[in-house]
């Protein structure tokens, strides 16, 4: 996704944190409107997700327990766009160690900022149809508490109007899918 093209003076810039998924900073910055003041953002490398669809029209989801939220969410299959990786061959990684799928067709669904207010992460949103399950399915990261779950389209819709699915990423995505998955 392209950003900057309306770039704000650089003033000042602290470095705060460096991690490794995303560092933060503080930028005393002059905005295009001549404004003046410290704004904090997350940056961060992005991220990718897929939609797999299994041969029978089933969505490949995940349940997983986040940390920052105390819960477990449902999502789609997601991770951090590595240094140098291209978003597909992050998600062709991700959806075979989080749910065992596998899939040889793959559609770019679009790219979105996922919160522009403080961070310029970028997520990339895949679908990947006529998803099976692989045969021998790499290890999960050791820190991933996952469990896979196959709804219909109808079931996500119906999850993500209940308040069930509270991801922002998936429900994004299945939106930018929705017109696939409901021909």
């Amino acid at each position: 996704m392209r950003l900057g093209s309306e770039p704000p003076q650089l003033l000042k810039q602290r470095l705060l944190y460096k991690g490794r998924k995303f560092n933060f900073e503080v930028n005393n910055l002059r905005l295009p409107n001549k404004a003046e003041g410290d704004w904090e953002c997350i940056r961060h490398p992005g991220g990718a997700l897929v939609i797999p669809v299994t041969t029978d029209g089933k969505l490949v989801l995940v349940k997983q327990y986040r940390f920052a939220v105390q819960r477990r969410l449902y999502e789609f299959p997601a991770g951090t766009v590595e240094l140098g990786e291209d978003p597909l061959e992050t998600v062709q990684r991700e959806v075979q160690e989080e749910t065992s799928y596998t899939s040889e067709n793959w559609k770019k669904l679009g790219e979105f900022f996922l919160a522009p207010g403080y961070s310029d992460e970028v997520i990339y949103a895949f679908l990947a149809t006529e998803a099976t399950p692989v045969e021998n399915p790499p290890d999960q990261d050791e820190d991933e508490d996952i469990e896979t779950v196959l709804m219909t389209p109808q079931e996500v819709e119906s999850a993500i109007y209940a308040g069930d699915i509270a991801d922002s990423k998936s429900i994004s995505s299945f939106l930018l899918a929705r017109p696939l998955l409901f021909d």
